[in-house]
């Protein structure tokens, strides 16, 4: 039995269950982060936490897992390219440490994956920009006159 410290539910509103954000790029700012030692053991991630400071969903979060150190240096450098772009995205290049990216607004963009555990979808953070920039981790763009349809420089 535990004591509830006389708890009484008519002074507070109840927690309502959460449907993952929808998809969209979304103002936030980095409110918590924390290295944390991965599963297995071999490795540590930096865990940051974004809040949506602007909109409809104002308030609600979003998490980015990077894993900066790992035995797969794939892994190590996707999570190095990830924090590049945070970076670039509040304007800090070099920081010490991870609180000099809090409470700095930045533009998130959000997706939606199916989890392998349950099927259900949860969110997916898969890019980074300066608020109201372009996003910083998406695939390049291609050169001004070099889409579909047009000629290449060189067979002018």
């Amino acid at each position: 039995m535990a004591s509830l410290n006389n708890f009484d539910a008519n002074q507070v509103d109840p927690s309502v269950a959460l449907d993952p954000l929808p998809a969209g790029k979304y103002i936030a700012v980095v409110s918590e982060s924390e290295l944390k030692p991965t599963k297995a053991g071999g490795g540590k991630y930096l865990q940051l936490t974004f809040q949506i400071i602007e909109g409809e969903h104002k308030g609600r979060l979003a998490w980015a897992r990077l894993n900066l150190e790992n035995k797969s240096e794939m892994t190590v450098k996707i999570a190095r390219g990830e924090l590049s772009a945070i970076c670039r995205a509040v304007g800090v290049m070099q920081p010490r440490d991870s609180v000099e990216l809090h409470n700095v607004p930045l533009e998130i963009n959000v997706g939606l994956k199916k989890r392998d555990d349950n099927g259900e979808f949860t969110n997916v953070i898969k890019g980074y920009a300066k608020k109201g920039g372009t996003v910083a981790l998406t695939a390049p763009r291609p050169a001004a006159g070099a889409g579909p349809g047009s000629t290449p420089p060189w067979k002018r």
